[in-house]
């Protein structure tokens, strides 16, 4: 499965220097995490099971500045799912101009059992749908 999520570049969002602060790339990356996520089925709203993810590492390359006004779009996809972790990949871009990729290893969580779970059958193909 591949998204796309647009976000619009907040006044706040940017350091003494006039250009988006590093930090507020992560907070990109953690939208189309959710984003991602929940559109994969996969969230700790759903009473049933409280299946949701941890964040093993998260990783961020800047490859621009990027400067207020404007929106960026954070495309996001699946890269590899094992056992009972995977991978997001996420290409951050304002007006198709990268600006940052980044990715994150995430681990399938029980928040019940407060335990690691293996990756279903149905969530994998979720997960991978379009690779």
């Amino acid at each position: 499965m591949k998204t796309e999520l647009r976000i619009k570049i907040d006044w706040a969002d940017l350091d003494l220097f006039g250009h988006v602060n590093n930090v507020v790339f992560f907070r990109y990356i953690q939208a189309a995490r959710v984003d991602f996520c929940e559109k994969a089925g996969l969230t700790s709203l759903d009473e049933a099971d409280k299946l949701s993810f941890m964040v093993a590492s998260s990783q961020c390359q800047f490859r621009a500045p990027l400067y207020y006004p404007g929106e960026v779009s954070v495309e996001t996809h699946c890269e590899w799912a094992k056992n009972s972790s995977f991978m997001l990949q996420y290409r951050i871009l304002k007006q198709e101009h990268l600006v940052a990729e980044g990715q994150d290893v995430l681990v399938l969580f029980d928040h019940r059992r407060k335990s690691k779970v293996n990756i279903n059958e149905v969530l994998r193909r979720a997960l991978l749908a379009g690779n």
